[in-house]
């Protein structure tokens, strides 16, 4: 959420998109393994402020709260789901989101509670800034958007959110051993071969 006595700064702005983009990529498969004969990682160049906005701001009941989001890319793609910290919000992925969105991802962005159109829906439910409530948040939202399966990425509040959501399959990440990946799945995780 920016006061209009806030400066954005563009420089965190580039980092955090630019470290999102390599995440998401990394997971959905857009970069190569390395080794000394292949080429460079494959990764898509985003221009640095090329984009000024995002598509209409969408409304949805999800759990406790009203989430106000984003959404790109085709409605039936491979959800990615990308959350912002505090105090910052979904402006932070401006740039990144045509990228994931152009390789045929479905990305939603959504406010966390607290930030942009995100409320409460009872003014009675109290108040919780904790990474708990957050994470709930995240599964809420994907329950109502009907998202069984998502690669989530984000950083300070959003990138524990997504470690919140993903705690439970603690056992699993470690039952998957090397050489596997797992998205994250709402009724079970979901094991990936290894990319090539």
């Amino acid at each position: 959420m920016t006061n209009s006595g806030e400066t954005i700064d563009q420089h965190r702005r580039r980092l955090v998109g630019a470290t999102a983009l390599a995440f998401a990529a990394a997971e959905l498969g857009l970069t190569r393994g390395g080794s000394a004969q292949t080429a460079s990682p494959s990764l898509p160049q985003v221009k640095r402020e090329a984009h000024t906005s995002f598509g209409p701001l969408k409304q949805i009941n999800a759990g406790v709260l009203s989430v106000g989001y984003v959404e790109a890319g085709p409605p039936n793609g491979s959800p990615v789901i990308l959350l912002h910290g505090w105090p910052y919000d979904i402006h932070d992925y401006i740039d990144v989101a045509p990228v994931l969105a152009a390789r045929g991802y479905r990305v939603i962005i959504p406010h966390l509670r607290g930030h942009g159109s995100t409320h409460f829906l009872d003014t009675a439910t109290p108040r919780s800034g904790q990474q708990a409530a957050i994470g709930v948040d995240v599964i809420a939202l994907m329950d109502a958007l009907k998202i069984p399966t998502a690669v989530l990425a984000g950083y300070d509040w959003g990138g524990r959110a997504a470690c919140v959501v993903a705690a439970p399959l603690a056992r699993a990440l470690h039952r998957a051993g090397s050489g596997q990946r797992l998205s994250y799945s709402r009724h079970r995780p979901r094991r990936d071969a290894a990319p090539g």
